[in-house]
């Protein structure tokens, strides 16, 4: 992740995103620890049941405060699960909706980018 003047900035390459939450520019990016970590939350043998289960696309909040909550963990920020729940996310819950869809594209190589493109491609 890059730093300009305090502010994060998100290298999709790598599978990071950015959101605005609380007020601060966040990096979040779903590390293999961090999808260790939400296997074992959702209770999946493996990646790909994993990711079955995220393109199923019905997800209760908890999901994403899961994910989110993940997400910030591999992102380097430490926070619990019931911190980011008392969070607040830019666009509310379609904006914390809309940051799970793109960390999951990112993460996964499924789906646009937020720039309207293609992924990028696993090097």
């Amino acid at each position: 992740m890059g730093v300009v003047a305090g502010i994060a900035r998100a290298n999709r390459h790598r599978g990071e995103v950015e959101a605005l939450i609380d007020g601060e520019r966040r990096v979040l990016c779903l590390t293999l620890g961090a999808l260790a970590e939400l296997e074992t939350a959702f209770a999946a043998d493996n990646l790909l049941e994993l990711a079955a289960r995220f393109s199923a696309g019905r997800m209760k909040s908890a999901d994403l405060i899961r994910i989110i909550a993940a997400g910030l963990r591999g992102g380097g920020n430490r926070f619990a699960d019931e911190d980011v729940a008392e969070m607040a996310i830019e666009g509310g819950v379609a904006g914390a909706a809309d940051l799970v869809t793109r960390l999951l594209a990112v993460t996964f190589g499924a789906g646009a980018d937020a720039g309207g493109g293609a992924p990028p491609a696993n090097p």
